[in-house]
């Protein structure tokens, strides 16, 4: 597991900033957006695969509780900053690599 360096907390965003890269706010969001979706699919599919060790054919209630693992792991993911903010990061970092296809189109 490595250490995400992104602060999980809520903070204020300078529109402005993120406006910059695309020249429009909600086309940046909507570049956020589809990269937070992203970063969420990945991180379900990480959980998904290391819970899916510890997946069991038997109901017992007691073997629930006892599994210490699985809950460390889970509340690893819990305490993850929100796809959405890293994916604010990323994107004022120059992380994300996104064109504008209506100008692909033009220039074919």
């Amino acid at each position: 597991m490595s250490k995400i360096q992104t602060n999980p907390s809520i903070i204020t965003r300078d529109v402005d900033k993120i406006a910059a890269k695309t020249g429009n706010v909600y086309e940046s969001v909507a570049i956020i957006g589809q990269r937070a979706r992203q970063i969420s699919s990945k991180m379900k599919e990480e959980l998904s695969n290391k819970l899916s060790e510890f997946a069991s054919s038997v109901d017992n209630l007691e073997e629930i509780f006892e599994n210490r693992e699985q809950i460390e792991i889970s509340k690893y993911y819990e305490r993850m900053p929100k796809p959405s903010a890293l994916a604010i990061d990323d994107f004022l970092a120059d992380k994300v690599d996104f064109r504008d296809r209506e100008a692909d189109k033009d220039e074919n």
